[in-house]
């Protein structure tokens, strides 16, 4: 069974989208590749997402049943949600104001361990050497008929008027 664990990082000082944006380039990696990757982003937000990403794979390595190889542990799901916006109030000219919405999201990154790769037995006892001798003869049967040429297109006329 796969171990499943997640961490969440609520009122960060950001918009959704900003952080969508960034969460987008780490969403199905590994988690070492995942962390490589937000190191060498240039975005504000990708220093939050990889201290996110070290939280969610340290809930999984606390988790009962963990196989103990964080090489295994990958991105399942990473997404931000909309928090609550505060508004302010900014002056403007003439005694008016302008309202500032300053945005807050809430992330969540989740990691699963990859099964293992057990390799399949062959059950079929043909020889590799049978297999190999049969696939030309049924290329043989295929390219029976030559396939059809395209026919050129015929050449455009100028459109420009001729001098006299």
């Amino acid at each position: 069974m796969a171990i499943e664990a997640h961490a969440t990082a609520r009122y960060v000082r950001t918009s959704a989208q900003k952080a969508g944006l960034v969460m987008d380039l780490i969403r199905g990696r590994d988690v070492n590749r995942a962390l490589a990757t937000l190191l060498f982003t240039r975005k504000g937000i990708s220093h939050d997402i990889a201290k996110l990403l070290r939280s969610a794979i340290a809930n999984a390595q606390q988790k009962d049943g963990f196989g103990g190889d964080v090489d295994r542990l990958y991105v399942s799901a990473c997404y931000a949600n909309q928090g609550p916006s505060m508004k302010r109030i900014r002056p403007a000219p003439m005694g008016r104001a302008f309202r500032v919405v300053k945005r807050t999201a809430h992330l969540t990154v989740r990691v699963s361990e990859r099964p293992l790769e057990i390799a399949a037995v062959a059950a079929d006892a043909e020889p590799k050497r049978a297999r190999a001798k049969a696939k030309p003869a049924a290329a043989a049967d295929k390219g029976t008929k030559a396939p059809a040429r395209k026919k050129a297109a015929p050449a455009k006329k100028s459109a420009a008027p001729k001098k006299k």
